[in-house]
């Protein structure tokens, strides 16, 4: 299978080389040439799977330059004892109608590392088929989860290098911390002086730097990303969406060819885009339901048609979705025009002018597939502490502005539809909003917030981040905006 550019400026590529890249030279993102198509008899099959075997199925239909044998040893490799259920991403049904999908029983207790526990493994065996000798560096802008993830990930791994910026201000205490405390030889942790966009515009800057882009050749180094515009991100993130589907149906409370509704809180769109990618093969998918915090923009484009950045930027309880510029939104636009043309035009004004109008036809196609809401704080507060006392169920801040939505959505509509909640992070990494949600007013801080909050629900805190408050602090540093190039100039010297 090769892949193209979102803005058609780009040679094709093979799935290996997309990955490698992360980026196009045109600046777009890497998307399939076509979208592999499956039957109920592929989903009766990955039913009878475990989590491993179910994400090389799906893999492989992208992938066609790994061998089945080859996907196989990557993906038992990779979803292994690093996660604390043997299930990897396990189903919890609340009602008939209500599943959530845990996505956080990684290392670093958030859903990024379903994707960047796989990642690496992908881009190591890519650099191999396309012989490729030079060091390859990831640069990661993150809101907070992605950072430790894709540090945890390339810790280590020969052949690596990996910078991860992220606002300095933006992220949650524990998520700092983690960060801040990464081992390994071949990392860097650096803050910015500035919000998420601030950060990703930032290394986007980084990537098209041409110039730049000698320099670090001449160093025996290459750029790449493991953020979600690298399409070896995306990928595995299909998966999950069939594991959830086969794990309803085993349960015996959806039968196989009846649509299921997602519900997912997404800043960055990359995480619902990979739900859109499973409906268009073939998964009895309904309703894609895109979930926001204040930061609606994204709830508003699908509203209006409008993608305008120009607004307040809130900070929230929910900071892996305080994003006002959503990356993979760009493939979307690709998907449903083909037109690269239109694409280029959108982003540019974008960055000229903060917004972009996608006209009549194109926002009634994204409303066919999508349907958008958002909550406040207050009400995500609610959430966590209506769900705590109903049922016993415990969940963190960005999984509750998507129960919220749903719920909303399902009262305007007085229907109720089933419907998978994307459960995006441990609530033990937001100990202190959490907490908050519950009625406890809190002088602790970081780590302490983690046992407080353990001690309060008598539910385990996740060994990760139960012993974080010892680990030693490595990263402190942090640069403006306008010096980001020159902290990745220090660290690959």
């Amino acid at each position: 299978m090769r892949y193209v550019s979102t803005r058609q400026q780009s040679p094709s590529v093979t799935g290996s080389q997309a990955i490698i890249y992360g980026i196009a030279p045109d600046g777009g993102l890497y998307v399939p040439e076509s979208i592999p198509a499956v039957d109920v008899a592929f989903i009766r099959a990955l039913c009878g799977m475990d989590y491993r075997h179910r994400a090389a199925a799906v893999l492989g239909l992208y992938l066609d330059e790994f061998s089945e044998e080859e996907l196989d040893g990557i993906t038992a490799a990779s979803y292994a004892a690093n996660f604390d259920s043997p299930a990897v991403a396990p189903l919890h049904i609340l009602d008939d109608d209500t599943a959530v999908l845990e996505l956080w029983h990684g290392p670093t207790c958030a859903f990024k590392d379903m994707a960047l526990q796989i990642m690496p493994r992908l881009l190591t065996a890519s650099l191999r088929k396309n012989g490729e000798e030079r060091t390859v560096s990831i640069l990661v802008a993150t809101s907070g989860d992605t950072g430790k993830a894709a540090l945890e990930g390339f810790r280590d791994v020969p052949g690596t290098r990996i910078m991860v910026f992220y606002p300095r201000d933006g992220v949650s205490q524990v998520q700092k911390l983690q960060m801040a405390t990464q081992e390994g030889a071949n990392v860097n942790v650096t803050a910015v002086d500035g919000n998420f966009d601030d950060a990703q515009t930032g290394v986007k800057r980084i990537f098209a730097d041409r110039d730049f882009e000698k320099v670090l050749d001449g160093r025996g180094y290459f750029l790449s990303s493991a953020n979600s515009i690298n399409w070896g991100r995306l990928a595995p993130q299909i998966a999950y969406y069939f594991s959830a589907y086969c794990d309803w149906v085993n349960a015996g409370l959806v039968q196989m060819g009846e649509s299921v509704d997602f519900c997912v809180p997404t800043g960055n769109f990359g995480d619902i885009l990979a739900g859109w990618y499973a409906k268009r093969m073939g998964l009895p998918v309904g309703r894609l339901i895109c979930a926001s915090n204040e930061n609606n923009v994204l709830a508003d484009f699908i509203a209006e048609g409008v993608y305008d950045k120009n607004r307040p930027f809130h900070l929230t309880s929910s900071p892996s979705m305080d994003i006002l510029v959503s990356s993979n939104l760009e493939r979307l636009l690709f998907c449903l025009t083909g037109d690269g043309a239109r694409v280029r035009g959108y982003m540019r004004a974008l960055t000229s002018s903060g917004r972009y109008d996608v006209g009549e036809d194109l926002r009634r196609a994204v409303q066919a597939e999508f349907t958008g809401g958002w909550c406040s704080d207050r009400a995500c507060r609610e959430e966590i502490g209506r769900l705590w006392q109903e049922q016993g169920y415990l969940m963190d801040t960005h999984t509750a502005v998507a129960s919220r939505v749903l719920d909303d959505l399902r009262a305007r509509e007085g229907v109720r539809r089933p419907c998978v909640v994307l459960s995006t992070a441990s609530p033990f990494k937001f100990g202190g909003a959490v907490l908050s949600a519950l009625g406890v007013v809190t002088d602790e801080t970081g780590p302490a917030l983690v046992d407080e909050l353990a001690a309060l629900t008598g539910i385990g805190a996740p060994a990760p981040l139960a012993g974080l408050g010892k680990k030693q602090v490595r990263f402190t540093e942090w640069v403006a905006v306008a010096d980001m190039e020159k902290a990745v100039s220090a660290f690959l010297s």
